[in-house]
């Protein structure tokens, strides 16, 4: 059985650990609350710049030895940004536990050279401009920005061309001095980990971060101005595209509602990428190639989106297809036993995933750094058990009811417009 421990070192960082001794591997992660939402107009993009600068050398390390040791340790490890958190992480040996966290801890002060900034300001302007040039053609950032507008929830993880251009590396070493510090992190384990021996390296490693300097706050954003490279057209026209694109938004369930359990299993009912009712409606019939719909849940919010992929003349059809079948949902509701079905793959899916500590490690790290709350492998599956068919009817009438946020992507303007109508 798996054994949850914490702990708050005296600088604030907070220590988590959901530990397991029968397995073979240990992942370990440091998260950060710092994402887009936490950004201004002049430091957008920021978080997920600076999660590319943390691999670019310490004072103790180049950048060429950060990379060999983590090749040299083996098993995995990346970083990535969402709206809500930067997440830094690793899947190692037992036995290297001790090298993993003192490369870790120390990537998490890092050098952040001038020379080293002006080179990755080039690698995320490419990668910029390559997500834009792929499908959906940054159709889901701009439903964000439409549904939210372009701050907070709705500002581009990436940034935007402008923003980076214009970025300074004052700029990313004041943010640095701001989001992370100890209180703004969790230091987060899984898997066969010693979690004395982790506290008191950590405890050790992280002593003198609370040095850094606290800058100013930023300029405060002028809310009567859209940030520059953004815009709030809910119709994009894609000259070379073939297909045509469209995504909702809707409001869901937060992190920590109650009925997001519901939720889940309600939208994998309607819209899974396989066996739903708008798979069988609608891609085993070859009217489109994707049709999905899905929650996406955040600390004090969340949203509910869908995205259907088909060909331009099969747009207007295809969403009054999606429409009514989520409007027969509403109205009818769905049978028990495709509860029953779901509940089953649901409950297969967590307990494989519990098999691995470096998917413990992310439902770990990033529900305690929202909520400060832990959910064993076993509460989980108790709380998809308990949902019943009241729960699926309360979830639909809260949350497929409303008038969703809509962006289409096609590549003219009268495939769009004929789309909306």
């Amino acid at each position: 059985m798996s054994e949850f421990r914490n702990v708050t070192l005296d600088n604030g960082l907070q220590v988590v650990a959901d530990i397991d001794n029968r397995g073979y591997s240990a992942a370990i992660g440091y998260f950060v609350r710092a994402g887009a939402r936490d950004e201004t107009d002049s430091e957008s993009g920021l978080s997920h710049f600076l999660e590319h600068m943390m691999f670019k050398g310490t004072a103790t390390r180049s950048a060429s030895d950060v990379n060999r040791e983590l090749d040299e340790l083996g098993g995995q490890s990346n970083a990535y940004t969402s709206e809500e958190q930067t997440v830094y992480y690793a899947a190692v040996l037992p036995k290297y536990q001790r090298r993993m966290v003192d490369l870790l801890s120390d990537m998490m002060r890092p050098r952040l050279d001038a020379s080293e900034f002006e080179t990755e300001r080039g690698v995320i302007l490419e990668e910029i401009a390559k997500y834009e040039d792929q499908p959906p053609f940054g159709a889901f950032e701009r439903v964000m920005e439409c549904c939210y507008g372009p701050r907070g929830l709705g500002r581009r993880i990436l940034g935007t061309t402008q923003s980076i251009e214009s970025m300074h590396v004052d700029t990313m070493r004041n943010y640095f001095s701001t989001r992370y510090r100890p209180q703004n992190m969790v230091l987060a384990a899984s898997g066969n980990v010693d979690f004395d021996d982790l506290v008191e390296q950590a405890g050790e490693a992280t002593a003198s971060w609370n040095d850094l300097v606290l800058p100013k706050p930023p300029s405060a954003d002028d809310p009567d101005r859209l940030p520059e490279g953004v815009e709030l057209n809910a119709r994009l026209s894609i000259p070379d595209a073939t297909q045509a694109y469209r995504v909702t938004l809707s409001g869901g369930p937060s992190m920590a509602a109650a009925d997001r359990y519901a939720m889940r299993l309600l939208t994998s009912v309607i819209g899974d990428d396989g066996g739903s009712r708008l798979f069988w409606d609608l891609i085993d019939t070859g009217r489109a190639e994707i049709a999905t719909l899905w929650p996406q849940e955040y600390a004090d919010t969340g949203a509910l989106f869908s995205y259907l992929v088909c060909s331009p003349e099969e747009m207007d059809s295809n969403i009054r297809l999606m429409n009514d079948a989520i409007d027969f949902v509403v109205r009818e509701g769905i049978k028990q036993e495709e509860l029953d079905q779901v509940i089953n793959k649901t409950l297969a899916g967590v307990i494989m995933s519990s098999e691995r500590p470096s998917q413990r490690l992310f439902g770990l790290g990033n529900h305690w750094l929202c909520c400060g709350e832990y959910r064993s492998t076993d509460e989980l599956l108790d709380a998809y058990r308990a949902v019943d068919m009241a729960a699926i009817e309360d979830a639909a009438r809260r949350y497929l009811c409303g008038e969703p946020t809509e962006v289409i992507a096609a590549a003219s303007d009268e495939v769009v417009q004929a789309a909306s109508l």
